[in-house]
């Protein structure tokens, strides 16, 4: 059987489509398995599939085969997750746009992943001021300080002090690339690169070997935004990609600060924008800070305390119950409830249904599902 995250990668190849048209096709059909096989009116029905996207698509699914290409795939990118895996960061998968491909190195943290972690974003300018050097230093060690993964691009400047500051109070740190995992740019920052390695992750949505484009980094933007709970701009001029971080973090529903600075500062003029915007205040009082970050709501944990009985259900139908049965801790995606059940498609999107009215079982972006 081919898994889904096959389908993923194999559907990632195909020209013209990108996330937001994934993300379609995954709601649309339940799985992107069932896409593949879908005729060529059937993915017409899919908005933003139009004429010379279909023809792309017919004329290049014959030429590929998901489990080979996952194959080959795994040979020369050996660490990565798509949204089919469990482990893929949960925050990312709420946003429109999660990158099929997510490829990593360094050290895994599950609670990370889960959610259950808090992550922010730091991002700024290339050529930082004193001010904004200090200032990023400060945040970035009271984070790590306090449990907080830093989230930042490995760019000059703002990004590489944030990371490096984070690593130095003992925290961990995320660095998200706009080139392959394997490739450092800029290149001077191989010794930061090395040390984010065995103090956190380097991610990114471009397999090994990419090389650097300046269409990519803006686009990496989106996912530093999607990975945090809260974005904080420290130094920005008005054309400056930290704005383009903001933005993203405004549309997923993520808390923006900015530093303020002063009006005749040219780095601090994309903060004061922000700030006029409605972006929160970063003040000299960084508990306040601290406390603000530490309200954000986490993702609920599931308790391995709680018993069979805390847990006790209503009798259900055989049909339900045979769904319910699916469920241990982690999200299941529609496909694999429909092969674990061995019920019709269906037949286990009404029984969910049901579940859900019932408070038992709880959706997730991209046609996933966990137990309440």
């Amino acid at each position: 059987m081919v898994e889904e995250g096959a389908y993923w990668l194999a559907w990632a190849q195909i020209s013209g489509i990108g996330p937001v048209l994934l993300q379609r096709l995954q709601q649309h059909f339940g799985s992107l398995s069932t896409a593949w096989n879908a005729t060529k009116v059937q993915l017409g029905e899919v908005e933003g599939f139009g004429f010379q996207t279909l023809e792309k698509v017919v004329q290049q699914r014959s030429r590929l085969h998901p489990q080979e290409l996952f194959t080959k795939h795994q040979q020369e990118n050996p660490h990565f997750w798509t949204p089919a895996d469990a482990d893929y960061p949960r925050l990312l998968l709420e946003t429109p746009s999660p990158p099929p491909i997510l490829y990593y190195r360094g050290e895994v943290e599950l609670q990370e992943n889960l959610g259950q972690k808090p992550m922010v974003g730091i991002v700024g300018t290339r050529q930082p001021s004193e001010y904004g050097i200090r200032w990023t230093r400060q945040i970035s060690t009271a984070l790590a300080k306090n449990g907080f993964t830093v989230v930042s691009g490995m760019a000059e400047g703002i990004d590489t002090e944030s990371h490096i500051a984070a690593m130095k109070a003992g925290g961990r740190t995320i660095a998200v690339l706009g080139t392959g995992v394997d490739v450092i740019y800029p290149h001077k920052n191989r010794d930061l690169y090395k040390q984010i390695l065995t103090a956190g992750l380097v991610v990114s949505e471009y397999p090994t070997k990419t090389p650097p484009d300046r269409t990519h980094f803006p686009r990496r933007n989106r996912i530093i935004a999607g990975l945090s709970r809260a974005i904080l701009v420290m130094e920005a001029p008005l054309k400056s990609g930290a704005l383009i971080t903001a933005t993203y973090a405004n549309e997923f529903g993520r808390d923006v600060y900015a530093l303020p600075g002063r009006l005749d500062d040219h780095p601090s003029q994309g903060c004061l924008k922000l700030l006029s915007q409605g972006a929160s205040f970063i003040l000299k009082e960084l508990d306040e800070l601290l406390t603000m970050l530490g309200a954000i709501p986490q993702i609920d944990r599931v308790d391995a305390s709680e018993t069979a009985e805390q847990l006790s259900l209503p009798d259900l139908s055989p049909e339900l119950q045979r769904v319910i049965n699916t469920f241990a801790c982690d999200a299941l995606t529609f496909d694999f409830i429909v092969q674990q059940t061995d019920m019709a498609a269906g037949s286990v999107s009404g029984a969910l249904l049901q579940l859900e009215l019932m408070g038992l079982v709880s959706q997730l972006p991209g046609m996933r599902y966990q137990k309440s």
